[in-house]
C-alpha cells in the first residue's frame, strides 16, 4: 500500500519579521534631483559667461583689427544646381596691413534692396581660396593664417538670398578677427 505524499506545512514562527513592503526610493530620487539642479546651474553660468550672441539680423560693430585688413577686387558670380538651388559667390582679395597674424575672420554681408525694407544680413566666416583648378577650393583662415604684410584671395558662399535683393554689390564688414 502506498502512502500519499503530503505537502509540507509551512512553519510559522511566532517571532519572525513581517515581510517588508517595497517603498518608493526617496533617497535615490533626491540625489538625482540635486544632480540635475547642479547641472542646470552650471550650464546657465557657462551661457552667461560667454554672453548672448547678437541677433543675426542686426548690424554688428566692426572688429578692432578690421582697419588693418584691406579688402579689394570684389567680384560676384552665381551658379544654379541641377535641383534648382542658386548659390551666390563673392570673391575678393584681402591684405593684412597690421602687425599681428590673423587666424580667423568673420564678416557680415548686407544685401540691400530697393523696396525700403531692411537688408538681408548674413554673417559668415571668410574662406581663403586654396586652389582654382580644377575647381575653386577654399579653406578657413586658421589653416593658412595671414601674417603681417600677407595677402590672399577669398570666397564667400551664400544660398537663399532674398528675391528682393537689388543685385548690387553688398556691403561687407569685418565683425570679428582672431589674431596672435
Amino acid at each position: 500500500m502506498q502512502v500519499p505524499e503530503q505537502e509540507p506545512k509551512p512553519t510559522t514562527q511566532m517571532f519572525s519579521e513581517p515581510p517588508r513592503e517595497r517603498s518608493f526610493p526617496t533617497t535615490a530620487v533626491a540625489i538625482a534631483a540635486v544632480a540635475v539642479v547642479i547641472l542646470v546651474l552650471v550650464l546657465v553660468m557657462l551661457d552667461h559667461r560667454h554672453g548672448a550672441a547678437p541677433a543675426p539680423n542686426t548690424v554688428q560693430p566692426l572688429a578692432a583689427y578690421a582697419s588693418s585688413l584691406g579688402v579689394s577686387n570684389i567680384q560676384m558670380s552665381e551658379s544654379t544646381s541641377i535641383s534648382g538651388g542658386k548659390s551666390t559667390y563673392i570673391d575678393g582679395h584681402i591684405a593684412n596691413h597690421g602687425t599681428s597674424t590673423v587666424t580667423g575672420i568673420t564678416v557680415q554681408v548686407l544685401f540691400a534692396n530697393d523696396t525700403g525694407m531692411s537688408p538681408q544680413i548674413e554673417t559668415v566666416p571668410l574662406l581663403l581660396i586654396r586652389t582654382r583648378e580644377p575647381y575653386v577650393d577654399t579653406e578657413p583662415v586658421s589653416r593658412a593664417p595671414l601674417a603681417p604684410g600677407a595677402e590672399a584671395d577669398f570666397r564667400l558662399i551664400f544660398e537663399g538670398i532674398n528675391e528682393n535683393w537689388n543685385q548690387q554689390t553688398p556691403e561687407m564688414h569685418v565683425t570679428q578677427t582672431t589674431t596672435r
